[in-house]
């Protein structure tokens, strides 16, 4: 009796037992992403399962992580995947890290993990980074145009061959910088020229030029050369200046020759003015001269007759005055001399 006792409560902790079992097989199923694990472990790239359930805890795509690291050991790159998750989780591409480093390693470029991953963590595509350094590529500028000495524009445009330097990729300069200072150094080779003839007749001089001032220090790429690829005469800008220069000296002579014919008009109109006043002067004066005459013919001082001479020579120096007057003034003589302006005589 003993033993069936015995043998049962063996039995029930045997259930147990394969119950516990496989609830945490099927815990483990449920927890650990096993199709990726197999997929890693058929694949060559053996990842253990405590990573991967580390890896779904802290919500990292493991499954991008994953095949990345696939593809990198089956390119014979020795990557550690710490390596890879550290990078996803700082923000980094971990695909284009792995790509650039295929790429280099077929190339037979000498890059290292750690500088791709430093390039791509600074923001510049590491994989185009290697595509140029493997194949240099040629940027176009836009039209530049400058004058020569003698006044005239010249237009330029020119093509640059760069090749990507990765040593140089972090902390420098791109190639929005490499154009700017190829279009300074055009404009600075076609302002030196004494002709715009001189650079049309040779082109090659703007590239000599350039190329001496190591426009590609500092910056993350090499220039391998500049060409030329047209040139273009613009417009006579010195003419241009020097008669927008004659139009404004124009315009201020104007504004000086109105001036000074308003400061005339105004001392005419001053000038105007003080003649009306000697003129009511005179009358007044002359208004004193007939009084004193009438006083002296009525006191008997002044004959009638010495009246009729003084007026007989004032009509003769009037007739002679009016002789080589202009018609406005014979015509006030005719009046004076008509005596239609003569005052009467009042004894």
């Amino acid at each position: 009796m003993s033993n069936l006792l015995l043998s049962g409560v063996q039995i029930t902790i045997l259930v147990v037992s394969l119950t516990v079992v496989v609830a945490l097989f099927v815990a483990m199923l449920i927890i650990v992403p096993t199709n990726i694990w197999f997929r890693a472990l058929a694949s060559g790239a053996h990842i253990s399962m405590f990573r991967l359930i580390g890896m779904k805890v802290r919500k990292i795509n493991y499954k991008q992580l994953v095949n990345i690291y696939i593809v990198a050991q089956k390119a014979g790159l020795k990557i550690p995947i710490s390596e890879l998750e550290t990078h996803l989780m700082a923000g980094g591409h971990i695909e284009n890290v792995v790509n650039a480093l295929i790429a280099a390693h077929s190339a037979k470029i000498n890059l290292t993990l750690e500088q791709a991953k430093a390039i791509d963590l600074a923001g510049r595509d590491v994989v185009e980074a290697v595509k140029t350094s493997v194949t240099p590529k040629i940027i176009r500028t836009p039209w530049i145009g400058a004058m020569a000495k003698n006044g005239i524009q010249v237009k330029v445009l020119a093509q640059v061959t760069v090749r990507a330097r990765l040593d140089r990729q972090i902390g420098t300069a791109d190639v929005e910088t490499i154009l700017a200072r190829v279009g300074e150094g055009i404009v600075t080779a076609i302002g030196k020229a004494n002709t715009h003839s001189e650079i049309i007749a040779n082109p090659p001089i703007i590239s000599k030029t350039i190329l001496d001032d190591h426009l590609d220090r500092q910056t993350g790429y090499e220039i391998l050369s500049i060409d030329i690829a047209d040139v273009d005469v613009g417009e006579n800008i010195g003419a241009k200046l020097k008669i927008e220069d004659a139009e404004a000296k124009k315009k201020i002579s104007q504004a000086a020759a109105e001036e000074r014919k308003a400061q005339a008009i105004a001392l005419e109109q001053e000038m105007k003015a003080k003649t009306q006043e000697m003129k009511a002067l005179v009358l007044a004066a002359e208004s004193e001269v007939h009084k004193s005459m009438a006083q002296a013919l009525k006191n008997g001082k002044f004959g009638v007759m010495d009246y009729y001479k003084l007026q007989n020579i004032v009509a003769d120096t009037n007739m002679r005055n009016s002789i080589g007057a202009p018609k406005e003034d014979k015509d006030k003589d005719k009046d004076r001399l008509s005596g239609s302006n003569r005052p009467p005589f009042r004894e």
